[in-house]
């Protein structure tokens, strides 16, 4: 069996404003949280650009277990105009109630270090009908996040 290798994609950075926030309390799975994508940015080796703002956001489910299952899709624009769809899963998950405040506080300084205090991950596909980043239909990506300096925060990289 082929060993799975990463490249690197991109850094994603999108602002959490919180103005654009919808509680929708407590169901029966979790409580249910929606927050807009009103804008953001990306930048890697093979492609760059920014989160077109108001093209989708993240569901978020808030669990009693100290995790937060995240659902997000939102519509990247590259720098030559090319739009693609993404969409995201993943877990955020704390130990305990401190690193768990801590995870989710998006107000405080960016601190990539203090990501090990916490698992956040998720993966991620792609669509595009645009011949240059075709590629893009036929991976799976993955991805590291954090929450500081008001943004979510992810390194993605492509699994080959």
């Amino acid at each position: 069996m082929p060993e799975l290798a990463q490249e690197f994609l991109f850094e994603l950075r999108i602002p959490q404003k919180g103005e654009t926030i919808l509680d929708m309390g407590t169901t029966p799975l979790s409580r249910l949280v929606y927050s807009v994508a009103d804008g953001g940015s990306f930048a890697g080796p093979k492609m760059k650009g920014e989160v077109v703002a108001m093209s989708g956001g993240d569901w978020t489910r808030i669990r009693a277990d100290m995790s937060i299952h995240i659902d997000v899709r939102i519509v990247l624009r590259t720098d030559d105009g090319v739009l693609v769809y993404m969409t995201y899963q993943g877990l955020m998950v704390a130990a305990s109630q401190a690193d768990f405040l801590y995870m989710i506080d998006a107000n405080k300084d960016d601190d990539p270090a203090g990501a090990d205090r916490f698992y956040y991950r998720m993966g991620a596909t792609f669509e595009t009908g645009d011949e240059r980043y075709a590629w893009l239909n036929h991976l799976i990506a993955v991805g590291s996040g954090r929450l500081g300096g008001r943004e979510a925060i992810y390194e993605v990289f492509a699994i080959r």
